[in-house]
């Protein structure tokens, strides 16, 4: 069995040629049987390119490379020639086809990819984070958090947080009740990153009248009497108090709005704090 060295030359993580050369191999070795795979990432100079092909023509190594650069994907193929080594330009000839459809010139900006694969994955981590401390349900989760939010219930804590979730901010929100003390890990975080939700007594009575209704309950439970409103917004303004964190009027406004409002809040205080 002939023996095969492939080097997966990249400027960014080489996972791109690293999988392309594989499955072509598979078709002829689907074990890899006397083949090494090595991969040289984040290759940014042209001495680097040239040790590179100066390796693989003393290993005879076929070179698969990923180079954004026109000017060092010329470079590639020209050390290749001079040195007799096999290669395959993998990126160049797609960005070049797609540039003549597009009429436009590429970034050749290494990278962009693994850049929007990295932002994907912060942003699920943030929603399943958003849900599994979603209404107090797991007081930890506030020590956690890049952003809490609290409020009696109805205040928009929830799609909030799911919004800012969207947004790649970690959050837990907590409900206020008078019957139940706040967790202890309320008062341990910084309160430059806890946001209290507060919204008018009328306000609130009909959101809570409109929500009984919608679960077939009768809209004269306690739940939504103005009595019993007013009395949650008062021991909330009591933990705020004790709290120090900023509170936020959301009566007439949009969830948009509220969360581009705190996320302004938050970087203004980063920047303070640099």
């Amino acid at each position: 069995m002939n023996k095969l060295t492939i080097f997966v030359v990249s400027d960014s993580v080489g996972e791109t040629g690293e999988q392309v050369a594989k499955a072509a191999l598979t078709q002829y070795r689907p074990n890899f049987d006397g083949t090494i795979i090595r991969k040289f990432p984040h290759i940014s100079s042209d001495d680097h390119l040239i040790n590179i092909v100066e390796i693989a023509a003393m290993q005879d190594a076929f070179i698969v490379f990923t180079l954004v650069e026109k000017q060092k994907r010329q470079l590639m193929i020209d050390l290749c020639h001079q040195h007799g080594v096999d290669s395959f330009d993998l990126l160049g000839p797609l960005i070049d086809s797609f540039g003549l459809k597009l009429n436009e010139k590429p970034l050749e900006e290494p990278g962009i990819v693994h850049k929007l694969d990295e932002d994907y994955f912060e942003k699920v981590e943030a929603i399943e984070f958003a849900v599994k401390y979603d209404d107090g349900r797991d007081p930890k989760g506030i020590l956690l958090s890049d952003v809490v939010l609290i409020g009696v219930s109805r205040t928009s804590k929830t799609p909030l947080s799911q919004y800012l979730a969207h947004k790649r901010y970690k959050v837990a929100n907590v409900p206020i009740v008078p019957e139940i003390e706040p967790p202890e890990e309320l008062f341990q975080v910084n309160p430059k990153k806890c946001f209290g939700l507060v919204i008018s007594p009328e306000k609130l009575n009909a959101i809570r009248k409109q929500r009984l209704i919608a679960l077939g309950l009768s809209d004269d439970a306690i739940y939504a009497k103005m009595s019993r409103i007013e009395q949650e917004i008062a021991h909330f303004y009591k933990v705020v108090d004790k709290l120090g964190c900023e509170v936020i009027d959301v009566t007439n406004r949009a969830v948009e709005e509220t969360a581009n409002d705190i996320i302004e809040r938050l970087e203004h205080f980063k920047a303070n704090s640099e």
